[in-house]
């Protein structure tokens, strides 16, 4: 999926934003869960991007994970730019090592998207606003106003490591797909 995402999601207006077709979605998800084989370049690019953020949505805790929620909204209370980028690198050190390669790959994608944000209207914030809710959530429900402050919060945090994904996670971001 994000394979393919690297790959039309620059050229491709809207991406995250706009849903593919419900019916389609609801199939692909249901031969994945059953670990039937999928040739997701067959559909549309939209479908696969819904059935990633569903993915990233059923990771249980969230892949930022919801026990380091507080640390993770606090993060753009720091100081400067560079105090915020030692904070999330520090949190990065305790996720799993899975969650951190997945996120380092996620970054990638986004970083390539909104390098070409004219062509595809997804600038950093676009993309936070898109993509922010599932990457991470609190840990326990709470009422629409909070919840509502709370993706404000998380949408600007994810902003500011689209923004800063090269020096967050290394200029090797920008290879980590190869030449597709």
């Amino acid at each position: 999926m994000l394979s393919l995402l690297y790959q039309e999601g620059p050229s491709t207006k809207g991406i995250f934003r706009r849903s593919g077709s419900a019916k389609t979605f609801k199939e692909l998800k249901e031969k994945l869960d059953s670990g039937s084989e999928v040739d997701l370049a067959c559909e549309s690019i939209f479908v696969t991007a819904s059935l990633f953020k569903d993915f990233l949505r059923n990771i249980p805790g969230s892949i930022l994970s919801s026990q380091l929620c507080d640390k993770w909204i606090s993060v753009l209370d720091q100081g400067n730019n560079e105090e915020k980028i030692k904070s999330i690198q520090r949190l990065l050190e305790q996720l799993p090592r899975a969650n951190v390669v997945l996120l380092r790959y996620i970054f990638g994608v986004l970083h390539g998207i909104e390098m070409r944000s004219e062509e595809n209207q997804m600038n950093a914030f676009n993309l936070a606003i898109c993509i922010a809710p599932s990457l991470l959530w609190p840990p326990v429900s709470s009422t629409p106003d909070i919840e509502s402050e709370f993706i404000k919060k998380i949408s600007s945090l994810v902003q500011f490591m689209i923004e800063n994904c090269c020096r967050i996670f290394g200029d090797e971001i920008t290879s980590l797909f190869g030449e597709i």
